[in-house]
């Protein structure tokens, strides 16, 4: 419930009286002297979906609509006003939605501050390969209020919070891989993880450099969902870590691949962040529109030719990066595909007899050419052995595996680092 405060001039009081007479709306007049007299102070609650027909009514009756004007939250009203809101809509009105995005969205040192922090848990998450913890890091994430006054600005044509919402959510973003990668690049070199730590066979990571439909599908129904939230006065705090789900896991599996030096990584989660991002502005912006919010000065809510012109080229900027998510998240799965089966052939192939005194110490998949079907695949395998052995057959042995694994022609090349051991 709404308490709706309005200072009326004396001419205008019988106007006002006749639009809420006609809701059946019960009210409060108190003469108003603060200017100098010649006023009153009209208050009556509302249903949250009733406040912008009945401000549109009022104004339409001549009321300014530069008047004082106040709205707060009454918890509840006798008599029950829910009469006005009989025929509406279940949402807030366009300053409420206004107010309670700003609202959402913290100051510089909060925003920033808890970005950087909640990548350096989701980084930490990952690697430890914690679910728990990645839950975390989305819940001490703030960017659902970037993302909700992105959109808010977008519906309403709002340029200064549309300006505001997509500069946060760049800067943010952006901030959050720098992190990631930086807090990456610390926990390998310190040796709090193994140096070589084969990061995309962690499950939490894995999940996020091969992007497809399913994960396009989070970005969009977390836009949706916060936007829901935000216009129809539902709490917005869980669907805040919904928006969060689809953006820091994902920058942070960036920082990961950064950090490791593995560009399929992150080119994969760098694309999934992309488009999750793309997703979550898109359908905020759909799902306000739907919902009956237009900019204020758009006749019979209706765009004019110059608004449609300056909203066509970021309308089909959004599309065009979703039409070519399937593209490359395909390319990107490919190529993960081909090297889990070539570290997969690599260690069945050393997991036999003949090798049983060599180790494993790493292995590369190299990519050339333009194309992820049709390219010349270069393996590199780095084993250790005793220093008294020679394996001359192992490359031979390793190229059949791995053109049998991924069904095609490859190169393997073998590096044998010598090892000895004291007899004591």
């Amino acid at each position: 419930m709404r308490l709706i405060q309005i200072r009326v001039e004396d001419e205008d009081l019988a106007t006002v009286q006749e639009v809420l007479d006609d809701r059946e709306i019960s009210y409060v007049q108190t003469d108003e002297e603060s200017a100098g007299g010649g006023a009153s102070l009209v208050q009556f609650p509302l249903p949250p979906e009733a406040v912008d027909e009945v401000f549109e009514e009022l104004e339409a009756a001549g009321l300014d609509p530069d008047r004082y004007a106040v709205v707060a939250t009454a918890e509840t009203a006798r008599p029950d006003q829910s009469v006005a809101a009989e025929d509406h809509e279940d949402r807030i009105s366009h300053d409420e939605l206004r107010g309670r995005a700003v609202g959402m969205n913290p100051g510089v040192v909060t925003y920033y501050g808890m970005t950087v922090l909640s990548a350096v848990v989701a980084t930490a998450g990952l690697l430890l390969d914690s679910p728990a913890i990645v839950v975390g890091s989305m819940v001490i994430a703030p960017q659902v209020g970037s993302a909700l006054i992105a959109a808010v600005g977008t519906t309403l044509d709002d340029r200064p919070l549309v300006r505001e919402g997509f500069r946060d959510q760049i800067l943010g973003l952006l901030l959050a891989v720098v992190s990631a990668a930086a807090f990456g690049f610390l926990v390998r070199n310190v040796g709090f993880v193994p140096g070589q730590l084969r990061v995309t066979t962690v499950q939490q990571i894995s999940q996020r450099i091969s992007p497809g439909f399913l994960s396009l599908a989070v970005g969009l129904c977390a836009g949706a969902a916060g936007a829901v939230g935000l216009a129809t006065a539902l709490p917005v705090s869980l669907v805040g870590v919904m928006i969060a789900a689809a953006l820091i896991p994902a920058a942070a599996a960036v920082g990961v691949g950064i950090a490791w030096g593995l560009p399929a990584v992150a080119l994969g989660a760098g694309i999934l962040l992309l488009v999750n991002a793309a997703s979550i502005n898109l359908t905020g912006f759909l799902v306000l529109w739907g919902l009956g919010f237009r900019p204020r000065d758009w006749p019979d809510g209706r765009p004019s030719l110059g608004t449609a012109r300056r909203y066509a080229p970021t309308a089909m900027a959004l599309l065009v990066l979703l039409a070519t998510f399937a593209g490359a998240s395909t390319v990107t799965v490919r190529q993960m595909q081909v090297e889990t089966s070539v570290n997969d052939a690599v260690e069945e192939v050393l997991a036999e007899e003949a090798y049983g005194d060599l180790r494993l110490l790493s292995v590369r998949t190299r990519f050339g050419g333009v194309s992820i079907y049709r390219l010349d695949r270069e393996v590199s395998v780095e084993v250790s052995r005793p220093d008294d052995e020679a394996y001359p057959s192992l490359a031979d042995r390793l190229e059949s595996a791995v053109t049998a694994a991924i069904d095609d022609e490859t190169t393997v090349e073998v590096t044998f680092v010598d090892r000895q051991t004291t007899e004591s």
